[in-house]
């Protein structure tokens, strides 16, 4: 589960920190005749927006408070006047500024063609001006906000080419420390975007050091890039460096905004989610039992925010094994969220919260309980979005699964045929997601005994995953495994159903792994067959390499 992923961010960062007085500033020139007629921008800075997920609107100091962002650079307006009252960085900056709103404009209108001639048009120039051998801030600045755009279209691809050339240019830049912080910081961002964390370390980290420079190891415009550059650690598994920063971010914030401000809870979040990424779950508590304080201290028990954090805290719980306390959270959240109105009900936080909570209360032997949940999200989709919408037949397989744990199979029989009539509907037969609830039909039917039918669709999902996967896929695998069963019942040829095993036992020892106790229970069936044959030469070979894995596996199937 994301921590509280839908409650107060960090900002894009700042514009940029307020610009030295005797910080020297180029200009660069208007678009080259040979690039189209761009609208609004003429080469200058850019200073805004960090890529990052939902987050909230700038502050003057790079910390934010309410709103929430989205996709690449929620903004990049200034939060305080440049020094330069000349005009020309303000100037500069409006223009890039306006592309970047222009832009989002078109995203929002559905002018996705519009969008990237602009940005490309702008690319185009600048990489001409570079091509001819410039590699100022003014050219980087510019490649970060076309780049920015392209990340708000999802062009990854171009996103990848537009920081290559970056590289390049920033690589020969020691000066204009301000707006080269920012570009970098951006730049971070971005390559964490990509999942390239190591070229994204590298760029935070630069931008860090700048900031520190002009700004001081205090300043909280270095929180931004410092979060960015916790999270990319942790992302690659440096844990012990990515706890160290998180805690420098806290320690900053605490220094300028107290120990009670709602800057703190994104550092808080960041830190408890590492430490119950690497399993220190009892140090991961202290986090978020913070983070409920400070909602409760600013806004009172009863506000949404509060509620959202009490979720965050059940999630810990779960994994501490304390699911009975994790129930009585999320049953707290999710009625302090319903009472303040602070979320739409078919929000997918809260679809998730409800979703979380039936499973642990499934878990746990309250079958009925958990039921009503998913039957409120069934209803709560059917109203919101209807019975065509890929959520509603996620909620009929969700409440599917649930009667097929408590036995009820003809009712979830029902439930699932109703899914797959929608997506047979509005799918292509060959849709691999279909295979999910035709596999699920099939062994429900199974349990029915209605073994023939079962058949017929355990074959059809399985040509659906060989198509989709692989026929050396884990899913592949684990329709094979269901046609086993099922054909095991009928009687078919014993010489075939260990054919059948071999294939699964050969996906299993290349997904799962040699020794995965997976590969135990299906070498316990092929050696039950092969004795049935009368294959005894094959039968020792293989017997002698259980007898292994059953001494680490104690407790096995037995048939």
């Amino acid at each position: 589960m994301e921590f509280l992923c839908s409650l107060t961010g960090m900002a894009t960062p700042p514009l940029l920190p307020p610009l030295s007085p005797n910080a020297r500033r180029t200009r660069l020139p208007f678009p080259t005749a040979a690039a189209p007629p761009v609208s609004g921008l003429r080469r200058r800075t850019f200073r805004g927006g960090a890529v990052a997920g939902p987050i909230r609107a700038v502050a003057s100091s790079g910390v934010t408070s309410k709103d929430r962002g989205g996709g690449a650079a929620a903004d990049l307006r200034r939060s305080e006047p440049s020094a330069d009252s000349s005009g020309g960085v303000d100037e500069f900056e409006r223009e890039l500024q306006g592309l970047f709103d222009e832009v989002k404009d078109m995203i929002a209108g559905g002018k996705h063609e519009d969008a990237v001639s602009l940005l490309q048009a702008n690319f185009e120039a600048v990489k001409g001006e570079i091509d001819a051998g410039s590699r100022s801030i003014e050219e980087a600045a510019v490649l970060d906000v076309v780049a920015l755009g392209y990340m708000r279209i999802g062009d990854f691809k171009m996103v990848e080419t537009i920081l290559e050339l970056m590289n390049e240019v920033v690589g020969d830049i020691y000066d204009d420390g301000r707006l080269l912080g920012s570009v970098l910081m951006h730049m971070g961002s971005m390559y964490s975007s990509l999942g390239k964390f190591e070229k994204s370390t590298v760029m935070y980290r630069r931008s860090i050091s700048i900031l520190e420079q002009l700004y001081g190891e205090s300043s909280t415009f270095l929180v931004t890039p410092l979060l960015g550059m916790a999270k990319a650690l942790g992302s690659i598994q440096r844990t012990a460096k990515a706890t160290e920063i998180y805690c420098r971010a806290i320690s900053i914030l605490e220094l300028s905004r107290g120990p009670e401000s709602e800057d703190l809870v994104v550092p808080l979040s960041g830190l408890g989610n590492l430490l119950i990424t690497e399993g220190k779950v009892d140090d991961a508590e202290s986090p978020f039992l913070r983070i409920v304080s400070i909602y409760k201290t600013l806004y009172g028990d009863k506000d949404g925010r509060v509620g959202m954090a009490l979720s965050s805290l059940a999630h810990l719980k779960c994994a501490k094994g304390d699911v009975n306390e994790a129930i009585n959270l999320y049953k707290s959240a999710l009625q302090i969220i319903k009472d303040s109105n602070s979320m739409a009900l078919d929000d997918p936080m809260m679809e998730k919260m409800r979703i979380d909570l039936a499973e642990l209360l499934h878990v746990t032997g309250r079958g009925n309980e958990g039921r009503q949940l998913l039957e409120e999200c069934l209803l709560i989709s059917e109203k919101y979005r209807g019975k065509d919408h890929p959520d509603y037949v996620r909620h009929l397989l969700n409440l599917a699964t649930s009667y097929s744990r408590s036995k009820n199979f003809v009712e979830a029989e029902r439930l699932l045929r109703t899914g797959l009539d929608v997506m047979t509907r509005t799918l292509r037969p060959d849709d691999p997601s279909i295979s999910f609830p035709t596999l699920h039909l099939a062994v429900t039917l199974y349990h029915l005994k209605r073994d023939e039918e079962a058949e017929d669709l355990a074959k059809d999902a399985l040509l659906i995953r060989e198509k989709a996967f692989g026929e050396d896929s884990l899913p592949v695998g684990e329709a094979l495994d269901c046609l086993i069963s099922i054909q095991t019942r009928m009687g078919k040829d014993d010489d075939q159903l260990v054919a059948l095993l071999q294939r699964v036992l050969k996906i299993q020892e290349k997904e799962i792994g040699y020794e995965s106790e997976e590969v135990t229970v299906t070498l316990k069936k092929i050696v039950f067959y092969l004795e049935k044959l009368g294959r005894r030469d094959e039968k020792v070979k293989l017997q002698k390499r259980l007898s292994v894995l059953k001494m680490k596996y104690k407790q096995m199937i037995h048939y």
